[in-house]
């Protein structure tokens, strides 16, 4: 089985391990020649993001349907399953890695590790921000980027006008790609947007919002074990200013209400 690296696509890049690593040097040039040529449809982005995800749920462990995360899971977003025009599955990898994602393909995945840490309020708008992601077609964008990077093994295939079959190690390689991709500054806050409204428009605690992103700042501060959020915060909108955001749009809409210091728990929320 192999394991996912400590990450979080809700604030930057993650990282599927692969047996094999991609020579990104070689790649650039290819994928930046294909990426002219290719004709990349909302199909063809749906259909490799399926294959992707597809990989990815045999090379993990996957909570079972009478698991505890599961359940805690199907509870909080069963309802959600066609959301905005979307059909979303979820499912929940048991890693302990601190990561949620989403594809084109509807596909949510989220990690034991950060059901642990996170209360419902906060899954909510982890999940509600995820869902923005790909409302947005941000994930298509970080597929296609994906695809590009695998395809161009065989320089042929990338420089193609149309979406060329991937071999099953080109699959791998496009998963580990897709989740090394990160979403601009720009998608983020507008995936929080989203998140928010998700999370209003349902009467749900907004302020869970703010809390998720208090905790993700607490991450990211100090301690080896943490060095990747650091990282990936150089690119990415920082949580403080991302939590005070939502305080302030709670406020104006009268739905503040404060709740004290924010603490990582020290014991599992899912059990």
């Amino acid at each position: 089985m192999k394991k996912i690296t400590v990450c979080l696509m809700l604030i930057g890049a993650a990282h599927f391990v692969d047996a094999q690593k991609i020579s990104l040097g070689k790649i650039t040039d290819v994928a930046s020649k294909g990426s002219k040529a290719l004709t990349f449809t909302n199909e063809d982005a749906v259909k490799l993001s399926k294959e992707s995800v597809d990989y990815m749920d045999k090379n993990n462990a996957v909570a079972g349907p009478k698991d505890p995360y599961t359940v805690r899971l199907n509870k909080l977003f069963g309802k959600h399953k066609s959301q905005d025009g979307l059909t979303l599955n979820y499912k929940v990898y048991k890693v302990t890695d601190i990561n949620a994602f989403a594809c084109a393909d509807g596909s949510v995945r989220v990690f034991s590790s950060l059901m642990d840490i996170m209360t419902d309020d906060e899954l909510l708008a982890v999940i509600g921000h995820e869902i923005g992601h790909v409302k947005n077609q941000d994930t298509k964008d970080a597929i296609k980027s994906a695809y590009l990077k695998a395809a161009a093994l065989d320089a042929a295939s990338s420089a193609s006008s149309t979406v060329a079959t991937l071999n099953d190690s080109q699959v791998g390689k496009m998963a580990n790609a897709f989740l090394d991709a990160s979403h601009s500054k720009k998608q983020e806050s507008e995936a929080d947007t989203y998140s928010y409204d998700f999370m209003k428009a349902n009467k749900y605690n907004v302020v869970g919002a703010y809390t998720a992103f208090k905790k993700l700042a607490l991450l990211s501060e100090g301690g080896t074990a943490q060095s990747g959020f650091q990282k990936m915060f150089n690119s990415h909108p920082d949580s403080n200013k991302r939590a005070e955001a939502v305080k302030k749009r709670a406020e104006k809409d009268g739905l503040w209400k404060d709740p004290g210091t924010v603490t990582l728990p020290k014991t599992k929320l899912t059990k």
